[in-house]
């Protein structure tokens, strides 16, 4: 790939901006979820070990380019620091005199974390004169916020042109996990993709079935491609306006040589409750008066064939309202089937998308899997074919 890693980098001395996503979830002054911050601690630690000053700059909420206190990163400097095992200067701004002081005080090993950079409207309109500040600061440019590639703002895209700039190690991990799944796969390749609507993955669908081998389609998706196919899904969730669309990508995937999967069997009850009272019938035979709310055993036993037959899975998306028992009994064995694949050395599997971690998780399998994204918005516009600007950035 020609992009840049840090190993690309001469650091020794020298400031290195580096673009973090630690937009975690808080509740009053503490952090429910350290995760992102977690993930940042190899890149800030292979930067240090190589004689660089670590400067953070990243993201907090929605400001709209206003300060905001609320969302200001200062809230979570002492969690930063605790994760990080390190001291934690902060700035109370990102760019300026504020800036500048906070960097120059700090002493070698410290890291310094800049304010909010949303705090300025020039971060998301992608200013040049906002990024030249930025730029000032530092001499060298570290992304290693995959989550927030997707957007083009002024610290993700236009700074990247203005310094040296690579990869930090969490964006080249996430980097290589997608080449190896979509850019360069071992083949044969499987997609799995599950959700509620149909329209909110049209594009992804529509870039799946010239790139795999199998596409499985789940949850209520697949509802909509069984009304498409002239078949009576009583109470489910299905977009019927949108049977004309799945038609489209049914024959799309014919022509391009994908094997489209959809359910064998189905999980059906007359109400989306935990433990509700349910069957397992033919696609064909929901009561009129029930819903599909899950995939059957038999859809995941052939899962389990189309499994075991390819060596690369992408996996975005729950086979059912995996949320409530027992609704959630296929997704969770189709994950373990891939897992225990994975573990064995003949998958490499891939997964991404909130739904699909938590599902992942829910099933206890997510540490099994090749590589899980925590991308939400960038990991499924890599799916659909886009070009990510903050990768983009960082080609040579």
């Amino acid at each position: 790939m020609s992009w840049k890693t840090i190993d690309d980098l001469a650091l020794a001395g020298k400031t290195v901006l580096t673009r973090v996503d630690i937009n975690v979830p808080m509740e009053g002054d503490g952090v429910t979820d350290t995760t992102r911050i977690d993930k940042i601690r190899p890149t800030v630690e292979d930067i240090i070990a190589r004689g660089g000053k670590v400067v953070l700059l990243a993201h907090f909420d929605r400001p709209k380019g206003k300060v905001v206190p609320e969302m200001s990163l200062g809230r979570i400097q002492g969690a930063v620091a605790a994760s990080l095992g390190r001291k934690v200067v902060f700035a109370a701004d990102c760019v300026g005199p504020l800036a500048v002081a906070a960097i120059d005080a700090a002493a070698q090993g410290d890291v310094i974390l800049l304010e909010n950079t949303r705090f300025h409207a020039g971060e998301e309109a992608n200013d040049p004169a906002f990024a030249a500040q930025l730029a000032a600061l530092g001499d060298v440019f570290i992304n290693d916020a995959f989550s927030a590639a997707h957007r083009a703002h002024a610290s993700t895209e236009a700074l990247a042109r203005l310094l040296p700039a690579a990869a930090g190690r969490l964006m080249e991990a996430e980097l290589k996990a997608l080449d190896a799944a979509l850019g360069n796969p071992q083949r044969p390749v499987v997609a799995v993709v599950g959700g509620a609507k149909v329209s909110t993955k049209l594009e992804l669908l529509g870039n799946l079935v010239s790139k795999v081998d199998h596409l499985v389609i789940g949850g209520g998706m697949a509802n909509t491609f069984l009304v498409a196919q002239g078949i009576d899904v009583g109470k489910s969730l299905a977009e019927r306006d949108m049977a004309p669309i799945a038609l489209e990508i049914l024959t799309k995937a014919k022509a391009a040589g994908c094997t489209l999967h959809l359910p064998v069997d189905v999980v059906v009850a007359a109400a989306f409750k935990a433990g509700a009272e349910n069957k397992v019938v033919a696609p064909n035979a929901c009561p009129p008066d029930q819903m599909i709310l899950d995939a059957g055993p038999a859809t995941v036993a052939a899962l389990t064939k189309v499994f075991e037959s390819c060596k690369t899975l992408i996996w975005n998306g729950p086979l059912g309202a995996f949320e409530i028992a027992p609704f959630d009994a296929a997704t969770s064995a189709a994950a373990r089937v891939a897992a225990a694949l994975t573990k064995a050395g003949k998958l490499v599997s891939v997964a991404g998308g909130g739904d699909t971690v938590s599902a992942l998780n829910h099933a206890g399998v997510a540490g099994d899997f090749t590589f899980i994204s925590t991308a939400g918005g960038a990991f499924l516009e890599w799916m659909e074919g886009k070009v990510l600007p903050g990768v983009a950035a960082l080609h040579g």
